[in-house]
């Protein structure tokens, strides 16, 4: 299909934007194949460029002989643009539906998209790279090519790390033994205490406790000789005896002697996207009081649902780190959403080299690309969409960044990157001109070609000139384990992300955080030549 097909008026002059902070600006619109553009043509600070793919809702009305169109995004930006013909307003607001809801990937704008990049992070980043890291500092654990066709799971990589002492028939034998084939592999290895956090999905023990001798043989092969594991299960325990009369379940305890079940329930994808839709509703009602503000957020369960995802990561962390370095199998149903948080989380709560710029984003590469975490399914639509139009497998990434932040807040000093490098993830996982959140998992990003025919964020993120926005000026390396507190005084509404749109204050309140931490840098590394210069003098 062309583009112009589906652009009933490409262009439309004389229409003024009017959006949050800023002045009425007069100028041209120009629908094109991918994105919304508006400019005044006197200024090109004064210029407007949204991706389709972001949109999340047009609203039109018609004001006399003006029609206006409101257009929501999924990165929370609202805009209206006052267009001056009935005609063209309608025209804008079908080519604009159109257009932001192609379901055939190929003709997103990442694969007509080019930029310039010295670095090839598509290699950096690699399956085989990731793989091969994780296994250099993990004793005991192997590279595996049971999955190169993707046979025994679709949704993981081609390459997977599991226990040197399992053979690729036990692993198949494993995979039919677990929802969707997500048998057990690992995700991080704890060095310092030989502890292991492995994800899973959930067996499919069914009603007639099915059992599984090559499932068995795998989680005990997990564990060092005299030593137990954990299982967390995230899910509700009414919910696991629910899914066990659907073919679904645990681990019985006969079966897995050597393994003690803990459940850390957090709540489903649809629920979280539900309760992310709540808390946005307060957050933008800026003319509510404050009692109203406290209820609504109160009344959204967001900030419970951060404190459930931090409690499960912080749980494993210790069952590793404290426990005598046991073992942890972390699942819930998929094992490819809620289990992923826990397992991210809980290596960035261990690992210091995590919480460095190319470390974070290995993290993101590994744990939640390559681990089959599906992203064009869960962020088609966000919290503008109206509910009747979200699929039941669309939920809310923000649980993802919005921890990591509760963890920087906490830290400050710990992390290279800041939260401006969270904020930018979670709008190019909506909507990107790049080609790494494309697909659902490496089987489909192969199939699209999104190595050879798009670029990779990282190339962006990693460039020169933007990279320094996304560094933490008073990053120290920290090498000891992070054990945030979760107490209901110490989470935070992440305003800095979720009211930037809608509140200059937070926007501006950080500007000046930076420009402080900026000048204190600056004086402290002054005062450090200043010391110097004394004391060579002194020494001559």
């Amino acid at each position: 299909m062309e583009f112009a097909e589906v652009i009933k008026t490409p262009k439309v002059d004389n229409v003024i934007l009017r959006q949050a902070f800023s002045l009425p600006v007069e100028g041209t619109l120009c629908i094109t194949g991918h994105h919304i553009i508006l400019s005044s043509r006197r200024d090109a600070s004064e210029e407007l460029w949204i991706l389709h793919r972001n949109v999340d809702s047009v609203e039109k009305r018609f004001v006399g002989s003006v029609g206006c169109l409101t257009i929501r995004c999924k990165s929370l930006q609202t805009i209206t643009l006052d267009i001056p013909s009935l005609d063209d307003c309608s025209n804008v607001a079908d080519s604009i539906e159109v257009l932001s809801s192609f379901d055939n990937v190929k003709l997103l704008y990442p694969f007509f998209h080019r930029y310039r990049s010295q670095v090839d992070y598509w290699s950096e980043f690699s399956v085989t790279v990731e793989a091969s890291k994780l296994v250099s500092r993990s004793p005991g654990w192997r590279i595996s090519q049971a999955n190169l066709d993707f046979r025994l799971c679709p949704s993981y990589p081609s390459l997977v790390v599991v226990p040197n002492d399992v053979t690729d028939d036990t692993l198949a034998g494993s995979a039919g033994f677990r929802s969707d084939g997500r048998f057990p592999v690992l995700s991080y290895f704890h060095g310092p205490t030989g502890g292991a956090v492995v994800s899973a999905s959930q067996p499919l023990v069914g009603a007639n406790n099915r059992r599984c001798r090559d499932d068995e043989r795998l989680l005990n092969a997990i564990l060092s000789q005299g030593r137990k594991g954990f299982i967390i299960d995230t899910r509700l325990s009414g919910v696991v005896a629910a899914a066990k009369t659907r073919g679904g379940g645990s681990e019985p305890d006969g079966n897995y002697p050597l393994w003690t079940k803990v459940n850390k329930p957090i709540e489903r994808s649809s629920n979280l996207l539900d309760s992310f839709s709540k808390l946005i509703e307060g957050v933008v009602d800026v003319g509510s009081s404050m009692d109203k503000w406290l209820s609504r957020l109160d009344g959204s369960g967001w900030l419970g649902n951060v404190r459930d995802v931090l409690s499960a990561a912080c749980l494993t962390a210790q069952c590793v780190d404290r426990d005598g370095g046991s073992s942890v199998v972390v699942h819930g149903t998929a094992g490819t959403d809620t289990t992923l948080l826990v397992v991210s989380l809980a290596q960035l709560i261990l690992d210091t080299q995590s919480r460095t710029v190319s470390g974070f984003q290995a993290l993101v590469e590994r744990v939640w690309l390559s681990g089959g975490h599906p992203f064009m399914d869960r962020y088609y639509k966000s919290v503008y969409s109206p509910t009747s139009m979200r699929m039941k497998t669309e939920s809310s990434t923000f649980i993802l960044f919005d921890c990591v932040f509760q963890l920087i807040h906490q830290f400050p000093c710990s992390f290279e990157f800041n939260q401006d490098l969270l904020v930018e993830l979670s709008e190019h996982v909506f909507a990107s001109p790049y080609g790494t959140f494309l697909g659902n998992c490496e089987r489909e990003r192969n199939q699209l070609d999104t190595q050879t025919e798009t670029h990779s964020l990282w190339e962006w993120v990693n460039s020169s000139g933007v990279l320094q926005r996304f560094t933490n000026r008073l990053y120290e390396a920290n090498p000891a384990v992070l054990w945030p507190s979760i107490a209901p005084q110490s989470l935070l509404v992440w305003l800095q992300c979720y009211a930037r749109w809608v509140n200059p204050e937070c926007t501006a309140r950080e500007r000046y955080t930076n420009h402080l931490v900026d000048d204190l840098i600056d004086r402290r590394e002054h005062l450090k030549k200043d010391a110097l210069r004394l004391r060579q003098q002194l020494l001559r």
